[in-house]
């Protein structure tokens, strides 16, 4: 079925205009009070990252951005529901701090409020949530290390029987051998939460490759989660893509001999979706000049990629507008569906790294927008978000939950840019709340199946990827024309649950229910497909 889906698409994108897919309507929120730029020299030109979460309860999404050589910020979301975006910053956080790359929130230690991991040039810090949008600094209490690298990515999982996230930490050059802007590529690190001694003795993920992004993601649906990481070719030179096995001895590289193909890119960022409808997730890869679009191999047995950027319509290797012939650099993406037709849609944020003259210097952001025949059609100019700042991190959502995702991206050494979408020819929506006992109270790791009528959208709930920055909060799902859908959801090392039947336009929560008398895999196993 994906051979064939892959293949129809192929035909498909090279006749598909933009009026094939209803087009969304953003305007530019100048007026919402983010006034923030990701500022510095050479040391920031990766990172920048926008981290999108609710800390103050009300159901909107509030903001951390990063500030590289000038302080990060806390915004908290004053917007009114369907109205103007509007924030609010917070001077008085312990997370206003200098030398910040990015940050991803998560539930760390399993209280249902939401933490903050920070990633900086010098040491990351973990903050505890403690309700209202206040946080305190706890890599004493967690025992966590933060170490003093050049951090810029970073992913999250829940290892079967552990209530505490295993955590990777990606790190780009080490500092103390860059000589005239190159060095040697600096190890990554892996930390497993123990019972008392909590977050100590991380380890090593070797060899370091120069990582700008990492994400753990179950690619062959076996139940559990792999780490793939994203790596920059012009430092590491001698090195490649990488997917670490996580198992016992800790994360393990997969070799030629496990069908991992190696990959030489320019690697900045991941975004991950099953786009193909098979079941498995694919994986986007941004890049200096040609994105790559992975999709396994036709009958492989071990992680064997295929790049199909090309077949989709989504390479994207130059910049569409502007006269700028020159090849694109790209940072922060994402899948999401800004158009509520309940096809995935793609962000690539783009930026010139320090006006490397071999690179478009006038590189405006990627907004593609999926047609029903698989391809995809770029929409950013006539969307309303057309931008040739200087962009890197991003993001995709929802700020005054009228249902529609809104834009953010952060700009290097300028103001980041919020575009409200008007929601004018958008369809219907969803969101879901997915809940747990234990200490992985979202489910990530969960695999969430929204059907209406004949068409089935499937997520894999993750912590990483992007470029420095991620979300947490209610999954949306675009839903086109229907009044109704039905979810249901595979549980970590879980079974599935029931169907459950949702009407459309509203927030939705499912909880797990009985998790320990839940089937178990193994691991290695064959995953269960639908």
């Amino acid at each position: 079925m994906k051979r064939l889906f892959a293949s129809l698409a192929l035909f498909a994108v090279v006749s598909v205009s933009a009026t094939a897919a209803p087009m969304p309507n953003f305007v530019a929120a100048t007026g919402s009070g983010v006034n923030h730029g990701y500022n510095g020299d050479n040391l920031f030109m990766t990172g920048g990252g926008v981290a999108a979460f609710d800390c103050s309860g009300d159901g909107q999404p509030d903001m951390y951005l990063a500030g590289g050589a000038s302080p990060s910020s806390l915004f908290i979301n004053r917007s009114k529901t369907g109205g103007e975006l509007k924030f609010s910053p917070v001077d008085d956080s312990p997370m206003t701090l200098d030398n910040v790359t990015g940050a991803y929130p998560l539930d760390i230690d399993g209280d249902g409020i939401t933490d903050l991991a920070v990633l900086r040039i010098g040491e990351n810090v973990l903050f505890r949530g403690l309700g209202d949008c206040k946080f305190e600094r706890a890599n004493e209490a967690w025992k966590f290390d933060g170490g003093d690298g050049w951090t810029v990515a970073f992913s999250a999982t829940w290892e079967q029987g552990r209530d505490w996230p295993t955590l990777a930490i990606g790190n780009f050059m080490d500092r103390e051998t860059i000589i005239m802007d190159y060095g040697d590529c600096d190890a990554s690190w892996l930390f497993r939460h123990n019972p008392g001694t909590g977050y100590q003795n991380p380890m090593a993920l070797q060899p370091g490759h120069c990582t700008n992004s990492m994400l753990f993601s179950d690619w062959n649906r076996d139940g559990f989660a792999d780490l793939r990481v994203s790596n920059d070719q012009e430092f590491y030179r001698r090195g490649s893509e990488q997917l670490f096995s996580l198992g016992p001895r800790g994360a393990v590289p997969m070799q030629a001999e496990d069908g991992w193909r190696t990959v030489n890119i320019w690697g900045m960022g991941i975004a991950s979706n099953d786009i193909t409808g098979d079941g498995y997730p694919d994986y986007y890869l941004t890049n200096m000049a040609a994105n790559r679009f992975e999709v396994l191999a036709e009958g492989a047995t071990g992680p064997s990629y295929e790049d199909r950027a090309g077949d989709f319509n989504i390479a994207v290797a130059k910049p569409f507008t502007g006269g700028d012939i020159d090849p694109s650099t790209a940072w922060h993406t994402e899948f999401a569906d800004v158009n509520n037709d309940g096809l995935s849609d793609l962000l690539v944020v783009k930026g010139n790294v320090v006006t490397t003259s071999a690179n478009a210097k006038a590189d405006p952001n990627n907004l593609l927008i999926q047609t029903a025949d698989g391809g995809f059609v770029e929409a950013a100019k006539v969307a309303g978000v057309l931008s040739f700042r200087v962009g890197r991190g991003g993001a995709l959502v929802d700020l005054n939950a009228d249902g529609a995702l809104d834009l953010v991206v952060s700009n290097r050494n300028d103001s980041s840019e919020i575009w409200r979408n008007t929601a004018a020819n958008t369809g219907n929506w969803l969101k879901l709340q997915l809940k747990q006992p234990g200490g992985n109270t979202r489910a990530v790791g969960a695999w969430v199946e929204v059907r209406t009528g004949n068409h089935t959208q499937r997520r894999e709930v993750t912590v990483g990827g992007g470029h420095a920055g991620g979300q947490w909060g209610a999954l949306h799902f675009g839903l086109g024309d229907a009044k109704q859908a039905r979810i249901r959801v595979q549980w970590p090392f879980g079974g599935w649950s029931d169907w459950h039947d949702v009407t459309a336009n509203t927030i939705t929560s499912i909880t797990r229910k009985n998790p320990k008398t839940m089937a178990s895999r193994s691991r290695g196993a064959k995953g269960e497909r639908p």
